[in-house]
């Protein structure tokens, strides 16, 4: 029996040399979900999945940009110990940058809007980075105007990250997210559905599965306003539209409305027990109306869509007590 108990312990402990060792090891490869009370009026051939892109270490979908940014800024010497890391944010992928940083030994410097949550402030200001914060009436686009006006005063100060116009952004998405859902679908994803902030995780995505399956439908969300509540997304027709954003890739569009959006965080959390993010939320409003939608028409269909946070750095709003 010890010789048996020892062996075991020599095997356990070869198990935990090989799990992943640094940051970037442990980026990617996210659990798929599925529900049950909220998707339990929809025929047993219509299912929902989501991503829970959380379970990232930097605790969001932005880590995969951001890694994937720096790597190929490194390799073309953009990024270099001497320069300092510039970017606008509303805050996840700056986290992931300024972790990836900090791992790295990169300083970062970030412009985002005063009105992000104060817990992501937080988390930026543990993680070493240097804050700029903008008028939280000019939002997001604020916030790339002003970095734009920093890298113009010093251009050789900083690398421009510049995550709204880096192809590097969309790539992470095309060389994992993609393939995830894919191999985690076993290839049957009929319907992909997510939310345009940077547009990165669409745009890369879509054309990873549209590879696999030319029939693969791509639905794009956005806020239905200007004026809107869900962190982290732009309303396109009147925003800066991001370089790397292709409005020819989605099959359909969908305006998803604040409400709406608060509503589905609270019944994400109370019915399935998912406390996530607020644009994670909006995802789940979309996609349920896509299957609804299938469900009508009478079509199967699988569709994946992607949380990109947990509510973690939410929970200061006031929506989830209503």
């Amino acid at each position: 029996m010890a010789l048996h108990v020892n062996k075991q312990v020599k095997q356990e402990t070869h198990h935990v040399l090989t799990l992943p060792t640094t940051i970037e090891q442990q980026i990617g490869n996210t659990p798929l979900l599925r529900f049950h009370r909220i998707t339990a009026h929809l025929p047993e051939n219509v299912r929902i999945f989501a991503k829970a892109e959380w379970t990232n270490p930097g605790g969001s979908v932005k880590d995969r940009a951001a890694l994937n940014i720096i790597r190929e800024a490194e390799r073309s010497g953009s990024l270099t110990s001497d320069k300092i890391l510039l970017d606008s944010t509303s805050g996840n992928t700056g986290i992931a940058y300024a972790m990836i940083g900090a791992a790295k030994g990169y300083r970062v410097k970030l412009y985002l809007p005063e009105n992000a949550s104060p817990e992501r402030i937080a988390i930026l200001r543990a993680y070493g980075a240097e804050l700029v914060l903008t008028d939280a009436m000019d939002g997001s686009d604020g916030a790339i105007l002003a970095a734009r006006e920093e890298l113009a005063r010093y251009p050789e100060r900083y690398f421009y990250a510049n995550q709204y116009n880096n192809p590097a952004n969309w790539r992470a998405h095309y060389l994992t997210t993609g393939v995830e859902i894919w191999n985690q679908t076993h290839g049957q994803v009929t319907h992909f559905v997510a939310g345009l902030g940077t547009s990165g995780t669409l745009m890369g995505t879509a054309r990873r599965l549209r590879e696999y399956n030319p029939n693969i439908q791509i639905i794009s969300l956005q806020p239905d306003s200007p004026f809107h509540g869900v962190e982290g997304w732009k309303h396109m027709p009147t925003a800066i539209k991001p370089g790397i954003y292709d409005d020819r890739l989605a099959n359909a569009n969908y305006g998803i409305s604040t409400e709406a959006t608060y509503e589905m965080a609270r019944r994400l959390a109370r019915e399935e027990g998912y406390l996530v993010g607020i644009s994670a939320a909006a995802a789940m409003v979309g996609a349920l109306q896509v299957a609804e939608q299938a469900a009508e028409a009478g079509e199967a269909a699988v569709i994946v869509t992607l949380f990109p946070d947990n509510a973690y750095k939410y929970l200061s709003e006031s929506f989830w007590t209503a």
